[in-house]
């Protein structure tokens, strides 16, 4: 496979189907920031963690690759001619949901109760969380706004929104791994 292929050099690109966009078109931009969130879940797991959390992880990476390839497909490109899907691959469903509830509700109980938000930081591995959170977060947004636009299953937008609670849990369990004591943020008040 050619890794350099010229057809982009005028600022466009293909999604799955062949229909070519802008770069900066908003499907781009949603699948992208995904792509950006697999390389930080990539850097977490590539930290000094436990294997169990580093094979949850390397699902999750497999899972957004699905996802990716989900928003890479538009809809009217979903089904062939011949009427079979054009994406032939298991899709990001309630299963890919269930199971991050699942590995969050198993760190939730090992954790201490939250009574204040909590600041981002303490350990390198624990900001690394918190930055996939946030770009998790920013991947989800861009989902719902093109989910305004042109529908998207919405499967992909409930998986976002639970693999950010999951990364937040996560951090909260490495830091209690990494003896990490968490910040809580406590607002001064007004002299």
């Amino acid at each position: 496979m050619k890794i350099y292929t010229k057809t982009g050099d005028k600022g466009t690109t293909a999604l799955f189907g062949g229909t070519r966009v802008k770069k900066y078109n908003l499907r781009i931009e949603s699948y992208g920031t995904v792509d950006e969130l697999n390389s930080y879940i990539g850097l977490i797991k590539d930290q000094e963690i436990s294997s169990y959390i580093k094979e949850s992880l390397l699902k999750v990476q497999n899972d957004l690759f699905t996802l990716g390839a989900m928003l890479a497909t538009p809809p009217e490109k979903e089904t062939l001619k011949s009427g079979k899907e054009r994406l032939n691959i298991p899709k990001i469903d309630s299963d890919s949901i269930l199971f991050l509830e699942n590995e969050i509700d198993k760190m939730d109980a090992l954790l201490p109760q939250m009574t204040h938000f909590i600041l981002p930081g303490g350990h390198q591995s624990v900001s690394f969380c918190h930055i996939a959170r946030c770009v998790c977060r920013r991947a989800e947004r861009l989902s719902v706004e093109l989910n305004d636009q042109e529908n998207i299953q919405n499967d992909i937008i409930k998986y976002l929104n639970r693999l950010s609670d999951f990364l937040f849990v996560l951090a909260r369990m490495l830091s209690k791994e990494l003896l990490v004591e968490e910040i809580k943020w406590i607002p001064k008040k007004n002299s």
